[in-house]
Parts: C-alpha cells; structure tokens; sequence
C-alpha cells in the first residue's frame, strides 16, 4: 500500500504538514539535508505565518516534510521557534540549516530566497525553527 499524507497523520495526530524550499530542486536538496543530519535549523518569513499560508511552528509537534509532489518523506519535530529579524540571524543558527558554510553565504542565499517570495529587508522577521528527524519516510513511499 502506498504510503499517503493521510496514513502518515494517523500515526502522528496533530501533525502538520509543509514543503521545505521554492523549487523541486531546492526541497529536495533540502530534505537530503535534513536526512543527513546536517539540517536542523530552518526558517520562514513571518509574513507567511501571519497571512496564514504556512502553518506557525509549535514546540514538541510533529510535522510533515512533503517532497516537491506532495508526498510525505520525513517527519520531524520542533524544538524550538524564535522570530527575529534577518539582520540578527547569528552564524550557529545560520549554520544550524546546513546549507552554507559560513553567515555570509546564508545571508547571501536567504536574501535571494525571500526577494523571490515576497520581498526582503534587512529588518522583516524569520519565524526561526530548530527541529530534529523523528522519522525518514523514503522507505516506505515507494
């Protein structure tokens, strides 16, 4: 049997579900990150929670990572949710997302990232989300 979002939240109640990234390429990056370890710090712009088109991060919830075509591949749970402003990102959490080797390139790519979704100022808020791998769904979605 397939394995679908539905079957993933019968075994996590009260799990939300989000897609990491803005591109099939991004997300998947992204996911082979979180599932190496080397990701466990991500971040959003609070104007997306705020009008409601992502879901805000809630410490000790589960939360489902969809691939780029809606199919459940990792679950994860939040430690911890901080807003902060993009200019006082610190290099441990910049780093933390796995995606840079240094706070320069993680203000480099995220400036980029937010100027394609929505805009950017060096002032907006990042909804900031430290998160481990509960479980890695690639197995089963075959």
């Amino acid at each position: 049997m397939p394995l679908t979002l539905d079957t993933v939240k019968a075994r996590y109640p009260g799990a939300e579900s989000f897609a990491f990234g803005d591109s099939a390429e991004l997300s998947e990056e992204l996911i082979a990150l979180v599932r190496s370890g080397k990701k466990t710090g991500t971040c959003g712009a609070l104007r997306d929670f705020s009008d409601g088109q992502e879901v805000m991060p809630v410490v000790g919830r589960k939360n489902i990572a969809l691939d780029w075509d809606g199919k459940p591949a990792l679950v994860t749970e939040t430690l911890s949710v901080v807003i902060c402003r993009f200019r006082d990102v610190d290099a441990e959490f910049a780093l933390s997302e796995g995606e840079n080797d240094d706070l320069a390139g993680w203000r480099r790519d995220h400036q980029a990232f937010f100027e394609r979704n929505g805009g950017f100022s060096p002032e907006m808020e990042l909804v900031c989300e430290q998160l481990r791998l509960v479980e890695d769904l690639a197995g089963e979605a075959k």
